[in-house]
């Protein structure tokens, strides 16, 4: 069983960053593949980024790429997401999830059902 708390989120002008959080509960947090998804109101949750459970292998959906960075520091049990660049359409409810299927260091997932446990979530609001 793992929990997951996100942290992170609020308010910035468009072209700004923001550091992302989300932190786990549990022994085993290296033993899970993580990602981060967002969903903004009317629309399906969409994959934004997936993190090897070693953290040598990343994922980004193309909108996102070059601007958003995953990484995981396994010692503290967290994940993070680092946004640069932000748009006003990158304004959704972020949640991180962790995904316990497979064994390989090298394994990623990029689709929600792929992923047992999630996180409430935290608001980003990217004004123009």
């Amino acid at each position: 069983q793992v929990q997951l708390v996100e942290s992170g989120g609020g308010l910035v002008q468009a072209g700004g960053s923001l550091r992302l959080s989300c932190a786990a509960s549990g022994r085993t947090f290296s033993s899970y593949v993580m990602g981060w998804f967002r969903q903004a109101p009317g629309k399906e949750r969409e994959f934004v980024a997936t993190i090897s459970r070693s953290g040598g292998r990343t994922s980004y959906a193309d909108s996102v790429k070059a601007r958003f960075n995953i990484s995981r520091d396994n010692a503290k049990k967290t994940v993070y997401l680092q946004l640069n660049g932000l748009k006003p359409e990158d304004t959704a409810v972020y949640h991180c999830a962790a995904a316990g299927r497979g064994y390989s260091s090298s394994s990623i997932y990029t689709k929600p059902y792929e992923y047992d446990y999630w996180g409430q979530g935290t608001q980003v609001t990217v004004s123009s």
